[in-house]
């Protein structure tokens, strides 16, 4: 144990150590919802889909390298975790004998180049993250006012309620709130997005609902033109 801690410690290891408690700790963060895993925000890229090009800046570099289409910091937390290793046993076994300045002359070449092996390991890792964001990438919400759903919990309030909503799919289960109370079983419409409480406003898929819906939505306001 003490000989990894003087390895971790030293150089060349320790940039690469010193990035990876970072990413770590932002990943313990974002599990306890305390900064944003940016999962969100990602964009569903495809890089093999042949769009990386067309990407600015820094994410157009990580996409023509094969690590677009996720979150940034998982990208440096995956890249870090492999330099880190790679610089790791480089100085276990083949630095940590030399002498101080031969070990920081070839340690710093080997802390320059640990990153070429880590951009294809973490590129061959993300391929099958990157498919399962895609498949829970969000529908846009705004594509998703006006859809006629069922209420599929006991019931619906302004404080609690889901419902179950085609989506021409598998269907989604959406949380929903109502300022009538409605019951299981009864057909609704999405009207609002209610971004602050990750939810949708609704109202039953009645006359007075599809009257509602008339007047507030724009495409059916100039379908009934």
């Amino acid at each position: 144990m003490q000989e990894f801690f003087a390895v971790v410690f030293a150089f060349p290891t320790l940039p690469y150590s010193i990035v990876l408690a970072v990413a770590v700790i932002y990943w313990l963060l974002a599990a306890f919802g305390l900064v944003d895993d940016g999962i969100a925000e990602t964009g569903g890229l495809d890089p093999a889909a042949g769009d990386a090009t067309d990407l600015p800046g820094l994410s157009g570099l990580l996409a023509r390298w094969g690590l677009g289409g996720v979150p940034v910091m998982l990208v440096m937390a995956l890249l870090a975790f492999f330099a880190w290793t790679v610089t790791y046993f480089v100085h276990l076994f083949v630095l940590l004998p030399l002498p101080a300045l031969l070990r920081w002359g070839i340690g710093t070449v080997v802390l320059l180049l640990a990153p070429l092996p880590a951009i294809p390991l973490t590129a061959t890792l993300l391929r099958p993250i990157r498919r399962l964001l895609l498949h829970l990438r969000p529908v846009p919400q705004a594509s998703l006012l006006g859809r006629v759903g069922v209420v599929a919990s006991p019931t619906v309030d302004a404080r609690s309620g889901h419902a179950t909503v085609d989506d021409g799919g598998a269907g989604l289960v959406l949380q929903v709130r109502s300022d009538s109370e409605l019951q299981r079983g009864e057909r609704i419409v999405l009207v609002e997005h209610l971004a602050a409480q990750h939810c949708y406003r609704v109202v039953r898929a009645d006359a007075v609902a599809l009257d509602f819906q008339d007047n507030l939505l724009p495409g059916n306001k100039e379908n009934h033109r």
